[in-house]
């Protein structure tokens, strides 16, 4: 597995490397030691799976302490344009955003450390997301920013987004209050 930092720091992104025959494919995704050698030390205890359709946008969703979230971002089928962006107050990074193709050819997967927001728009007919969390979703602590926010200036890749009512209705970041934020 090659592991690269990008340009959002701490932010890693994961390759895998594919073993295709005829037959078909095996990839490793997660191997303790390796992570652990990236400076990655964290347990998973929740696992996710999000399938939805072309256009579909999802985000940007965060959670606060003491229930922030490290996620792990894979697809296993499809392939979308995967978001994160820098909550943390105190960052020279805060409100900078990384983008990147994670899609079934590439196997790439996405490390994303709390203080992030994320979300993803689906590029492919369909796309199944895949996610590791160190943490338990938490409803009383889940906060996010509007995917659409002209401060953020995200390109999400495509033209008409398919969102939900509650991700439609999340603040602008400079609406959002001090306290929610890392």
């Amino acid at each position: 597995m090659i592991i690269e930092k990008t340009e959002l720091e701490p932010i890693l992104l994961m390759k895998p490397t594919p073993h295709r025959d005829e037959r078909g494919e095996f990839v490793e995704v997660f191997r303790e030691h390796i992570f652990k050698e990236a400076g990655i030390h964290v347990s998973f205890v929740q696992d996710n799976i999000s399938r939805s359709k072309k256009n579909a946008l999802r985000g940007l969703h965060y959670q606060l302490p003491p229930a922030s979230q490290v996620k792990l971002v894979m697809v296993t089928s499809g392939s979308i344009l995967d978001v994160v962006v820098d909550m943390r107050r105190n960052s020279p990074t805060f409100k900078q955003h990384y983008t990147t193709v994670l899609s079934d050819e590439n196997r790439h997967m996405l490390y994303v450390p709390s203080g992030f927001a994320h979300g993803f728009s689906v590029l492919s007919d369909e796309a199944t997301v895949y996610y590791k969390c160190n943490d338990y979703y938490s409803n009383e602590l889940e906060r996010g920013v509007r995917w659409d926010d002209p401060e953020l200036d995200i390109d999400w890749n495509i033209s008409d987004p398919v969102v939900s009512d509650k991700d439609s209705k999340l603040p602008l970041l400079k609406d959002v209050d001090e306290k929610n934020l890392f």
